[in-house]
């Protein structure tokens, strides 16, 4: 292929996300492949508990009924359709699409792409699944092949970019500097409108209009290049700093591996070459590593909660009262839960003019391999108090039965014992196999760090007055990026217009706040300091690596989520607000930055 670009979009972050996007993003301008990302931890149990109730389900069936509008715009604008939503069952939502396409009186190659599903066999005993993550080989085979349509199972988020990429440009499977180029616009794309100014920690204040952003594309190169951007008139907005927040989200070190290849973060460049127009060059890339990670899910028990609402005086005498009356009542049944988790959430305040602000919240989550431990006995116990306990005494809701919770743990295997399989559309089943080299992963030496700022006035503020931050899960580990990048008060990434701060007669750029910003960050946000900062995280291994380029450091928490999000180990049980609790923490800030 000798195209110059290629123009691809996405239309999904999550299983749930906008239903309209992907006939909105047909219909607003050019495209000539579309994504669309449905897969995720907790999608995969859910899906995984789908088949276990009907053995033909397990795909997202919602990316059915968004073709039953768009498969036919689609075909007509020639825009190749990618997506993921296969999830346990790519063979079955192929076969679903054909069967929709006939029904619509259509004519559409649909292919698939199989052989991440690795519970057959007993492999991993106990899970409910086992998907290894597969790259975007299957698919460059199956577009190759003339397929309209391709659904995948689990692959890599950014294996929905690399595949169609290397199909376009026709790059081998050595082209590891345009590979990590796609990976990064992959995974620029794959969480929707995050990019284009959804959930941007930096949105206030803002003149764009972010109530529906506009779902993001990249114009990618053939020497692996891109420019992110959306179609005209769309909401939302796309500057070098919401790119960065998605650059950092739900990653780790500089070296972002995956099974086409190895992206080093750390060479990533951003430019803003026009407003909603963010360049991406200079993305360096290495060899893959020798195994794939394997998702595991599997269901780790009953879980149930019920939150006492404190209202009004003496709110730690009636938290105390209630969790000893509770202890009893566990003890009198005999059926004690095995975990039972308090929390209190000093919502109230003093003299407030409403009871909501007047009250507190008292948050007990109870977990048991046994459904009736955290079903009648939680009920019953918190039930029967509720004309003998504290003063006022309310919960938000009553106690039900319980829900099953999942466990999600990542596994490892040689990346020769999986077999990626790409049905093309004529039926063929053609075997996928990586001949190249591989790298084992490490980590890079920490780069050499500017020079402090010079010593001068400070004044204690909140760390999100200088600096954005985004945060997210993997497993159970958790992630922070914090970035810097412009003046604190002036909109940090300048909406694109220059902004910059006088000194005297002189105008200090965009670029000479950012590295004054940046000089601070990287000395002043050390692990340490970040644990001193998140109390949650002091006990916890907390990592801390520098991306110069981004100047950014991601904070990497082990443990902090427990067993993954399906758990629901903590409050915020993917770490969403993890970055926003950080910027709220109050800091001595140099007074040049404010």
């Amino acid at each position: 292929m000798t195209e110059d670009v290629l123009r691809i979009g996405n239309a999904s972050g999550f299983y749930g996300d906008r239903f309209d996007a992907l006939r909105e993003m047909l219909e607003d301008g050019p495209l000539d492949v579309l994504t669309g990302d449905y897969l995720a931890e907790l999608t995969m149990l859910i899906l995984g508990r789908d088949r276990l109730k009907d053995p033909a389900r397990g795909y997202a069936r919602t990316f059915l009924r968004q073709l039953e509008e768009t498969l036919g715009p689609a075909l007509d604008r020639g825009v190749r359709i990618v997506a993921n939503a296969g999830g346990l069952n790519p063979a079955g939502l192929a076969d679903a699409v054909r069967e929709l396409a006939g029904r619509l009186g259509l004519r559409a190659r649909v292919a698939h792409v199989e052989g991440d599903d690795l519970a057959p066999g007993g492999r991993f005993p106990g899970a409910l699944t086992a998907n290894a993550y597969l790259g975007g080989a299957g698919i460059t085979a199956c577009l190759a092949a003339g397929a309209d349509i391709v659904v995948t199972g689990r692959v890599t988020d950014a294996a929905l970019v690399t595949g169609p990429a290397a199909w376009r440009f026709g790059w081998e499977q050595d082209a590891y500097d345009r590979l990590a180029g796609a990976v990064v616009a992959g995974h620029i794309l794959e969480c929707g409108t995050q990019a284009t100014g959804g959930n941007y920690s930096r949105f206030a204040g803002r003149a764009r209009d972010l109530r529906r952003p506009g779902f993001p594309l990249a114009e990618l190169h053939a020497d692996g290049s891109c420019v992110i951007t959306k179609h005209p008139g769309t909401g939302g907005l796309v500057t070098v700093g919401t790119v960065t927040e998605q650059l950092l989200y739900e990653t780790g070190g500089a070296r972002y591996a995956g099974p086409d290849v190895t992206a080093r973060l750390d060479t990533v460049r951003l430019t803003q070459e026009a407003p909603d127009r963010v360049r991406v060059d200079g993305v360096r890339g290495e060899a893959p590593p020798p195994t794939l990670k394997v998702g595991l899910n599997r269901l780790g028990g009953f879980r149930n909660e019920v939150v006492f609402v404190l209202t009004g005086l003496d709110i730690e005498a009636k938290a105390s009262l209630v969790r000893e009356q509770m202890d009893e009542a566990f003890d009198r049944a005999k059926s004690r839960p095995a975990q039972v988790t308090w929390e209190l959430a000093r919502t109230d305040r003093a003299d407030a003019d409403t009871e909501e602000t007047a009250s507190a919240l008292l948050r007990l989550v109870v977990r048991d391999g046994d459904a009736d431990a955290v079903g009648r006995t939680l009920s019953s116990a918190a039930i029967e108090l509720a004309l003998g306990s504290y003063p006022g005494f309310h919960v938000t809701a009553p106690p039900g039965k319980g829900a099953p919770y999942g466990v999600f743990e990542a596994a490892y295997v040689d990346r020769g014992e999986v077999e990626q399989v790409a049905v093309l559309p004529d039926g063929e089943r053609k075997l996928i196999t990586y001949v190249g080299p591989t790298r084992a992963l490490t980590d890079v030496e920490e780069p050499p760090l500017p020079a402090p700022l010079p010593p001068g006035p400070t004044r204690r503020a909140p760390l999100g007055l200088v600096a954005g931050a985004r945060s997210g899960d993997k497993g159970g580990d958790a992630n922070v990026g914090v970035w810097v990048s412009g003046s604190g008060s002036g909109g940090l990434d300048g909406d694109w217009a220059g902004a910059g701060d006088r000194v005297g007669d002189r105008v200090r750029d965009e670029d000479e706040i950012g590295d004054e910003a940046w000089r601070w960050l990287v000395h002043e946000m050390t692990a340490d300091r970040f644990q001193n900062l998140i109390s949650e995280s002091r006990h916890l291994t907390v990592v801390r690596h520098v991306l110069p380029n981004l100047r950014a450091l991601n904070f990497t928490i082990t443990g902090l989520l427990g067993q993954g999000v399906a758990s629901q180990h903590r409050f915020d049980p993917q770490a969403k607000g993890l970055g926003e609790w950080l910027r709220s923490r109050h800091l001595d800030i140099p007074e040049v930055l404010l």
